[in-house]
């Protein structure tokens, strides 16, 4: 596996993908799935690129690499060194670092929501086609995916959407408010 600070951005030549964490665990396999043939249809593999985490990420390694397609993980950094991704992710991370034949370092935290989207948006930006799971629902102060898609489009990077039938997203607690 090679790790690489930047050696992927700005080429344009990657595919990238955003989508939803919170994803049922009965849709992964159905989301795995879609993406692996979004792949097949392409002639010759190129890069697949994303950000390290559960729910779409996963699914998205999964079928790089089952279509045969070289995968780069984009992992967060802080001065210099791989940052601890959330209890959460921790699992699928592990995964992701064996199926990516690539580590992509991104100095982010993996604790904050902006820093994460300012990560995606990096990740966007240095693609050439994204590829969106996402249930066309609009950015809730949690998921930003809405968010990712309409950034991608202004920079004019082709977005297909993946949300195949029967997937469902997890009901999550609603966010406490102070009162």
């Amino acid at each position: 596996m090679r790790t690489a600070e930047d050696d992927d951005s700005g080429t344009g030549g990657n595919i990238a993908v955003v989508g939803h964490a919170d994803l049922a665990p009965d849709t992964l396999p159905l989301v795995e799935f879609a993406l692996r043939t979004r792949l097949a249809r392409w002639l010759a593999p190129v890069r697949a690129m994303v950000r390290t985490g559960a729910g779409t990420p996963l699914a998205f390694g999964r079928a790089a690499r089952a279509a045969g397609w070289p995968l780069a993980l984009v992992i967060p950094t802080r001065t210099g060194m791989p940052a601890m991704p959330p209890p959460g992710d921790r699992r699928a991370t592990g995964e992701l670092l064996t199926l990516a034949d690539r580590v992509r370092l991104l100095a982010y935290d993996p604790m904050d929501r902006d820093s994460c989207i300012g990560a995606d948006e990096r990740l966007v930006a240095s693609s050439r086609l994204l590829l969106a799971v996402w249930d066309g629902s609009p950015s809730d102060g949690r998921d930003a995916t809405a968010h990712l898609v309409t950034y991608a489009r202004a920079r004019g990077v082709p977005v297909e959407i993946v949300w195949p039938a029967g997937a469902t997203r997890a009901v999550l607690p609603a966010p406490e408010t102070a009162g």
